[in-house]
């Protein structure tokens, strides 16, 4: 297959953090549940890896919420 001069065609994606403090808010305590069950399963591999992807969520969600204008 070949390209004939037409670039790679991006699909718009939906962002991935809102646009004012309040919901913020909601979703960053809604992933610190999430995190606060997964990590008292931390001995099971589901636990594990839940454990840190809410972590890294935690994290970036944190981030983005401090850039928010208040």
């Amino acid at each position: 297959m070949s390209q004939s001069g037409k670039g790679l065609r991006l699909i718009p994606l939906a962002r991935f953090f809102v646009n004012n403090r309040r919901d913020g808010a909601r979703l960053i305590s809604s992933a610190l549940l999430v995190f606060t069950i997964s990590a008292t399963q931390i001995n099971h591999a589901w636990g594990q890896a839940l454990s840190l992807f809410s972590m890294v969520v935690c994290i970036y969600w944190g981030l983005s919420y401090r850039r928010l204008e208040r």
